[in-house]
């Protein structure tokens, strides 16, 4: 198990390393693959050996090499978060087929809450490549374990969260945009594998969540009535709170209504 949880840190802080091109680069219309990376202050391309994660931008005190512009700190946060993220659902699931699908999973719901967060906005390229993702993921974890009663509950989690995103979106556009329509398919088929009672725990926890954020803002003086949230960023919050907490929340219920009974 400290094999794997090791393994999935080091890919996390690669993966993060890829998110943080995405984050960046998706909300401006920009091809991820092309051109390399390169400092924005002077546009000299990142060399290899600048480019590790976390490592180069401690090694380079979070400056260029070349124009010692300085280097957001929100890169090595996003690979270490990353790598942190991965490394407690492979402590979470272990070794099994659940795994790559919960990581590409958790991939996505990070780079969709940042570029939320920024620019509220869900982008629709990375909402279909995550879905897409894990979609397969699910399909080969189904065939191997032929779990697919599974897989069919999961799919149907993610059609009925759709189409309910999908009638308030058309009721009430104001309180709801079709970004978070298109990601939440994505967040029932995920969570709905695991267990469909996630999926309800993950959106409470995101509504609870943005109450409390929002009346806070509003007490502060900073928000009003009015302000937008970014609900793509409570949405993935919700999403790893039920993947965290979800059985013991469920078994604290069962015990608390068995206890009332």
């Amino acid at each position: 198990m400290l094999i794997l949880t090791i393994a999935c840190a080091v890919a996390g802080l690669c993966v993060g390393s890829f998110l943080n091109v995405v984050v960046y680069r998706v909300p401006r219309r920009l091809s991820v693959v092309r051109p390399a990376s390169a400092c924005p202050g002077c546009g000299t391309p990142i060399a290899g050996y600048d480019n590790l994660p976390v490592l180069s931008w401690l090694l380079l005190r979070g400056r260029c090499r070349s124009c010692d512009e300085p280097i957001s700190l929100r890169y090595p946060l996003v690979e270490s978060a990353t790598a942190g993220l991965f490394a407690l659902l492979a402590a979470r699931f272990g070794a099994g087929w659940t795994l790559p699908a919960e990581l590409v999973f958790a991939a996505g719901l990070l780079a969709l809450a940042l570029i939320d967060g920024e620019h509220f906005l869900l982008p629709r390229s990375v909402v279909y490549v995550s879905a897409a993702l894990v979609a397969a993921d699910l399909v080969a974890a189904t065939i191997a374990t032929r779990a697919w009663g599974r897989l069919l509950t999961a799919l149907a989690c993610g059609a009925g969260s759709f189409l309910a995103f999908f009638v308030v979106n058309f009721l009430r556009p104001a309180w709801l945009g079709f970004g978070d329509v298109r990601l939440s398919f994505l967040l029932g088929m995920a969570l709905g594998w695991l267990n469909p009672w996630y999926l309800l725990i993950g959106f409470m926890a995101a509504n609870l969540a943005g109450a409390s954020v929002g009346i806070g803002l509003i007490l502060a003086g900073k928000a009003s009535m009015s302000s937008r949230l970014p609900y793509g960023v409570l949405l993935a919050s919700g999403a790893i709170v039920a993947i965290f907490a979800g059985d013991a929340i469920i078994t604290g219920y069962r015990h608390a209504v068995h206890g009332f009974h």
